[in-house]
Parts: structure tokens; C-alpha cells; sequence
């Protein structure tokens, strides 16, 4: 069975920093992208940042560009979401996402998602 399981939410106060880790088993992700959304309250769901499978590309939503930085260990089967100089608007339930496809900016098309974990910024 094919698994995604998010860890490193929590609270953090604005400017603060947090590595949200997302840990995939039941296959070897390796050729396939890996990437994050977010929900905040009362909200869509939106994309954060995807990291290809070859390690050499990735994208960011322009709200993170320049704060989060999107990584992976293609050994550990492992992405990463390191968020610098958080803000309050940052707060949301973070999801772990992978996909054969590159790049993909549309919750519904990932085949792989986790079950989130909640960051919450205060100010």
C-alpha cells in the first residue's frame, strides 16, 4: 500500500522556521515528482512548490518564493519543505503530494497525497 506521512508541523511564531519531512512507502518514488499544497481555513486548497524526480527543477507559488525551499533524498524516499521567515498567512494544513507527471500545479491530478499536517504561524 502506497503511503505519504507528512511530520514537522506545529506552532512557530511569525519570522520563525519550521522543515515539514514527508516520507513515502509502498513504492520507490524516485522517478516521480514530489511537491506540496496547503489549506488554510475556509480556503482551496493551493500549491506551495514541486520538486522533479531528477532533482534539477522546481517550482514555487509566489508567496513562498524566496522563504521555502523544496528538497528531496531520493534514498530515504523523502521530501522536504524547509519555510523560512514564516508569516501568519502561512497557516494551514501542509499535504505531501507525488505524481509520474511534471510539472503539475493541480491538486486533483496527483495520484499520491498524504493527510497533511497542521503549521500554524502566530503573530
Amino acid at each position: 500500500q502506497v503511503q505519504l506521512v507528512e511530520s514537522g508541523g506545529g506552532l512557530v511564531r511569525a519570522g520563525g522556521s519550521l522543515t515539514l519531512s514527508c516520507a513515502a512507502s509502498g513504492r520507490t518514488f524516485s522517478r516521480y515528482a514530489m511537491g506540496w499544497f496547503r489549506q488554510a481555513p475556509g480556503t482551496e486548497r493551493e500549491f506551495v512548490a514541486v520538486h522533479s524526480w531528477s532533482g534539477v527543477n522546481t517550482y514555487y507559488a509566489d508567496s513562498v518564493k524566496g522563504r521555502f525551499t523544496i528538497s528531496r533524498d531520493n534514498a530515504k524516499n523523502t521530501v522536504y519543505l524547509q519555510m523560512n521567515s514564516l508569516k501568519p498567512e502561512d497557516t494551514a494544513v501542509y499535504y505531501c503530494v507525488a505524481d509520474r507527471s511534471y510539472p503539475n500545479f493541480r491538486w486533483r491530478e496527483y495520484n499520491y497525497k498524504g493527510q497533511g499536517t497542521q503549521v500554524t504561524v502566530s503573530s
